[in-house]
């Protein structure tokens, strides 16, 4: 049987981070020698990790290592707690919102009110950035007046106009029209 060895010293990344995440700081950093570039982006060379982390005390700042995979390390010096709350402001600008397609039922004989209802409610999908299907479904007789449907389906479409445009127009499928509206 063949014994795997166990290797502990691979729980560093190369970015200067932790396995954990989280990246090493002040007297985290147990290295002799670092490699210190200063909080203006200044190459200050190999000095002694006490005389770096000395001089970091002294501006108010933190020594951060930020390669540990340089052979010595190279630190800065930097506020590390704005520099956190800027990756954080970074990271939640890059949530978009992911678009989707909501759908509104209608039928031929729909009432004037509850077209104006539906209306209200496709407006507030596409206010929020999200498609809208509006789907006429025809059942039984209501198959011979098709136009009664194209009529309730062109009442919508006109009324939401000036909030969307007409991605794919009024198309008959099977028993039912189907129009698709995007925001602006």
């Amino acid at each position: 049987m063949a014994l795997r060895r166990i290797d502990n010293q691979r729980d560093v990344k190369s970015s200067g981070m932790l396995a954990n995440g989280k990246q090493r700081i002040n007297e985290m950093i147990r290295v002799p020698q670092v490699r210190l570039v200063s909080a203006e982006g200044d190459q200050l060379g190999v000095i002694s990790t006490s005389e770096a982390l000395g001089r970091a005390r002294a501006l108010g700042l933190d020594l951060v290592e930020v390669a540990t995979d340089m052979k010595p390390p190279v630190c800065r010096i930097m506020d590390y707690g704005k520099y956190k709350y800027q990756l954080k402001k970074k990271q939640t600008k890059q949530h978009t919102h992911q678009s989707k397609t909501k759908e509104v039922w209608l039928h031929p004989k729909t009432g004037e009110h509850d077209v104006q209802v539906k209306v209200a409610k496709a407006r507030e999908f596409l206010s929020n950035k999200d498609k809208v299907q509006i789907t006429v479904k025809f059942k039984g007789r209501e198959l011979a007046h098709m136009e009664e449907g194209a009529k309730v389906l062109n009442k919508m479409i006109v009324a939401l106009e000036e909030i969307g445009k007409i991605e794919s127009p009024p198309k008959r499928a099977n028993k039912q029209i189907v129009c698709t509206i995007a925001p602006k």
